[in-house]
């Protein structure tokens, strides 16, 4: 079922300082991601400024709260890490931009869905101005796009794919992890896992619809959809 709750995705900051706008070079290891949101997340809590950091991961699975371990279709793959965000088993890699958002909700909306709704949103918007349309769903968590040139799912519905992925953690109200968006990866690699335990709809990316973008490209994109929902930002590099 197709989700409109918009009104629940404008989560502007209350107070006025920017967010921090952090893009790494290079593959990030997972570990090293996980020690920095930590330590972000501490200070945004203490007072500091709020961030999103844009990284790229080398190949791996997470497995988050609900992970069930059948869906870890070929553990000796890629290193997999159990990590404490909702939601069940995720694909990272090379291609893929992952959004790692750290807000202070006590500064915003204190309202978990409205959070997640607001995440949906920035990438909806992001995918808009790349004239893809990206949707909602009531029962599956993440952004979808309908694909019509394929067969008719068991239920005679159409097809569709997944798009970005999203799981969230919080402590003290300060949001961490975030969002997936899949611009150019390897999409075998999802292969390994049933991505966030459904098994009837597929994997999808920017480059696999027929957009030959860049990195930096849906970055810019991405930046304006997150300031559009968010507020302002500014850039750490």
């Amino acid at each position: 079922m197709l989700r409109t709750d918009l009104e629940f995705s404008m989560l502007p900051n209350l107070g006025t300082r920017p967010v921090r706008w952090r893009i790494a070079d290079g593959l990030v290891p997972y570990e090293e991601a996980v020690e920095t949101m930590e330590r972000e997340v501490a200070a945004i809590s203490d007072g500091g400024d709020e961030l999103v950091w844009l990284v790229e991961h080398p190949p791996l699975y997470t497995a988050g709260t609900s992970a069930n371990a059948r869906d870890l279709v070929q553990p000796d793959r890629f290193p997999v890490f159990a990590t404490g965000r909702g939601g069940e088993y995720t694909y990272h890699g090379p291609g893929q931009r992952v959004a790692y958002v750290m807000l202070d909700l006590k500064r915003r909306r204190q309202d978990v869905r409205a959070f997640v709704a607001a995440l949906e949103d920035v990438v909806i918007r992001t995918l808009d101005m790349m004239n893809v349309r990206g949707e909602r769903r009531e029962d599956r968590v993440g952004v979808w796009v309908r694909r019509p040139e394929k067969p008719l799912l068991a239920d005679g519905t159409m097809a569709e794919d997944k798009i970005a992925a999203l799981g969230i953690r919080l402590r003290k109200w300060v949001t961490f992890h975030g969002l997936s968006l899949n611009v150019d990866p390897d999409l075998d690699h999802f292969g390994g896992i049933v991505p966030c335990g459904i098994s009837a709809y597929g994997v999808t990316s920017l480059v696999d619809l027929g957009l030959l973008v860049m990195m930096a490209d849906v970055d810019i994109r991405l930046r304006t959809a997150f300031e559009a929902v968010f507020g302002e930002t500014i850039s750490e590099n």
